[in-house]
């Protein structure tokens, strides 16, 4: 009979990591073990994947509040002026990343997107900005402005409005502030020729259209903290991007130098199994929850590294188009053997063949990416390994 059991994503527990461990021991072992426990074999093409925040963790990969705000200001100046536009809104991102900003400069002007940040965390509803009549692509709101239309709404979930709590956490860190609400990112030029970038995905666009528009010192989330400060972490690449906060005076940066660790864990399972294993690091996964609107996607990548197996998109044909389709007038055995002989037989590029449409046109590591972060969870699950197997599998696989 053939095999009944496709993909399989599990969660593996692992040791709470702390600075300084090993972490391409803890995470074979843990592999290891878990293979012990659940009594299953290792196959070639199977998957190990691991947060970025054990990876950081264990790298030790941390900047203090202290450390942002020296960097800001020796990179802006310390009487600055300086336009802090498109944050997320996010306490575990941002806010602490903000403190250090506001301990780097004389005044902030903040300018947050609406109706929702670049992440689906809404400000205010997109109704609410159709009923007051407002054009979120070209309306620039003062606060004042902002309050008399829309009041103080807070966010559905987390029970806080953003516009005041960053406010407060500015003038308490001994900065001005002043906050608008724009889309157009030109708008900030009006107050300050000083800008930092806080949005993610879209930075080098928005530094772009800046440094064209007149703008003095332009800079991103991801040119601060890119070099060690007082023997702090870093990120070369990255920067603030994809930090989480730590402590109260503390955040984790995104992990670096991952390439060495996902080769050093596949060549030392192959060692114990013999078989090839992928192993990947994933950051946030990309989906949108319906009812909160909020996309994961606050890291600058879902994978910053993996091997070499991870590489391209999927190459899948659509069963239910065949059976629908091309194979229509067969039932049972028949239709079961078309259909394998189907794929055996396909091409290595679907692209473009109606029997590949509406099969997902993304890159493998974002897909498994968004498959291990809902597997792990953020919460006290304990599972920040997970282990898949039959990915890469399909219907003729026995």
């Amino acid at each position: 009979m053939s095999r009944m059991i496709g993909t399989v994503s599990r969660g593996v527990r692992a040791p709470i990591i702390k600075s300084g461990d090993n972490i391409v021991d803890i995470v074979t072992e843990s592999v290891l073990e878990a293979s012990k426990d659940a009594n299953f074999e290792f196959h070639d093409r199977d998957i190990v994947a691991m947060t970025e925040a054990i990876v950081a963790r264990a790298q030790g990969n941390y900047a203090s509040v202290d450390d942002i705000a020296s960097d800001v200001k020796a990179k802006f100046g310390a009487d600055a002026t300086v336009g802090v536009i498109f944050p997320i809104l996010s306490r575990n991102r941002f806010a602490i990343c903000l403190r250090g900003i506001a301990k780097g400069v004389k005044k902030v002007v903040l300018m947050l997107s609406y109706p929702s940040d670049e992440v689906g965390n809404h400000l205010i509803s997109l109704d609410a900005v159709d009923e007051k009549g407002v054009n979120p692509y070209c309306d620039v709101l003062s606060l004042e402005k902002y309050r008399e239309l829309f009041g103080y709404e807070k966010h559905r979930f987390t029970g806080v409005d953003y516009v005041e709590y960053y406010e407060q956490l500015i003038r308490e860190c001994g900065a001005d502030v002043e906050i608008v609400f724009a889309n157009n990112c030109k708008a900030i030029l009006d107050y300050t020729k000083n800008v930092l970038c806080c949005d993610i995905h879209s930075r080098a666009r928005t530094k772009r259209i800046l440094k064209a528009s007149g703008a003095n010192i332009v800079l991103g989330l991801d040119e601060i903290m890119n070099a060690p400060v007082n023997g702090s972490g870093y990120n070369a690449d990255y920067g603030l991007l994809g930090s989480n906060k730590a402590t109260e005076d503390q955040v984790k940066l995104f992990p670096r130098d991952c390439q060495t660790v996902v080769d050093a864990i596949q060549a030392k399972l192959f060692s114990a199994t013999g078989k090839r294993i992928e192993v990947m690091v994933y950051g946030d996964g990309a989906f949108k929850d319906p009812v909160g609107k909020i996309w994961e996607l606050a890291d600058p990548v879902v994978a910053p590294a993996y091997t070499a197996g991870l590489e391209g998109t999927p190459n899948e044909l659509k069963l239910k188009y065949l059976a629908d389709n091309e194979f229509g007038d067969l039932s049972g055995e028949e239709l079961k053997a078309a259909i394998k002989a189907k794929i055996q037989e396909k091409d290595d590029n679907l692209v473009g063949q109606m029997a590949s449409e509406g099969t997902t046109p993304r890159q493998l590591t974002d897909l498994i990416g968004s498959l291990c972060d809902l597997t792990s969870g953020s919460g006290d699950k304990g599972t920040p390994i997970v282990f898949i197997q039959g990915y890469f599998d399909n219907y003729t696989t026995e």
